[in-house]
């Protein structure tokens, strides 16, 4: 069988074949520029040393081209009614392992040390739009990959790249950025999707960071101090900490640490960086 390049016809002749539409309820938007697969794929970085997890395989556009570049590929799909069109589209694919599976509700730990060889283990993904926050969280909490490359909305791009002070900078910026080194690629037209979303995307590549300078409760009461902060973003920190920690700390006291930090009293949460929030949550843990 000759290559698929999946323009719009091909894709809608492979749909109509096996009697599929595209599922809104799953955020099924299916690429219909083959050159939109190969860049992502060779901006990621990918050689064969590299085995590869991807997420919402949909039509195998991008599968494809990560079965050329890596060693191994892990393709998980939701949608049982495109496991057909997978098969048929990856069928010479021998480096491939093509599972059924919601990846919200997957172990990836044990998926990654099943069925990924080696240690150096990537993601590559088209994310369906609605699950691209807790999936991102939940590969990245499972700490076992070096970089993760994702194709999202555009608007959640700029959330996970936005530096502080910034209108799109929030809790879940402050999250991705203690992880990880983040980046974004390129920027993707609604028309070249099938069906056209009415946003444009983003390709956004996150290289793991090595050290991390908290683990356990110091990291717990971290992201319990970034929620706070960003929980009611008008508020200034103070009162928006004040918010959450009541019942154990006094306005003042509160005030007192903001201060102690080298922060005036009237800072916002979406002044500080990483950094800044490591030193204030020091002090709720009584480590300074």
């Amino acid at each position: 069988m000759e290559e698929k390049r999946f323009s719009a016809k091909e894709v809608n002749k492979l749909l109509a074949a096996h009697d599929v539409r595209p599922s809104k309820k799953m955020g099924q938007n299916f690429v219909v520029d083959a050159n939109i697969p190969e860049k992502l794929v060779k901006l990621s970085g990918l050689n064969k040393s590299c085995s590869v997890l991807e997420i919402g395989a949909g039509l195998g556009a991008l599968t494809l081209q990560l079965s050329k570049a890596a060693c191994h590929v892990t393709a998980v799909e939701l949608d049982t009614r495109l496991l057909p069109i997978l098969r048929e589209v990856l069928g010479e694919c021998s480096n491939v392992d093509l599972l059924q599976g919601d990846i919200l509700k997957l172990d990836i730990g044990k998926l990654a040390a099943e069925t990924m060889r080696g240690t150096n283990r990537h993601v590559c993904a088209n994310l369906p739009y609605n699950i691209t926050t807790p999936a991102l969280t939940k590969l990245i909490d499972a700490d076992v990959f070096e970089s993760v490359t994702v194709m999202v909305q555009k608007e959640v791009a700029m959330r996970i790249c936005a530096k502080p002070g910034s209108p799109d900078y929030g809790a879940f910026s402050v999250y991705i950025n203690y992880h990880t080194e983040p980046e974004i690629l390129f920027d993707i037209p609604p028309e070249c999707f099938l069906p056209r979303p009415k946003v444009t995307s983003s390709v956004v590549k996150m290289l793991t960071r090595k050290e991390r300078p908290l683990s356990g409760e110091d990291a717990n009461m971290l992201f319990r101090v970034v929620r706070a902060a960003f929980g009611q973003r008008r508020k200034t920190l103070v009162n928006a900490v004040f918010a959450v920690f009541g019942s154990t700390y006094s306005k003042e006291s509160i005030t007192q640490i903001v201060e102690s930090c080298g922060f005036d009293a009237r800072v916002r949460g979406e002044a500080l960086g990483v950094s800044e929030f490591i030193r204030l949550s020091s002090f709720f843990n009584g480590n300074s």
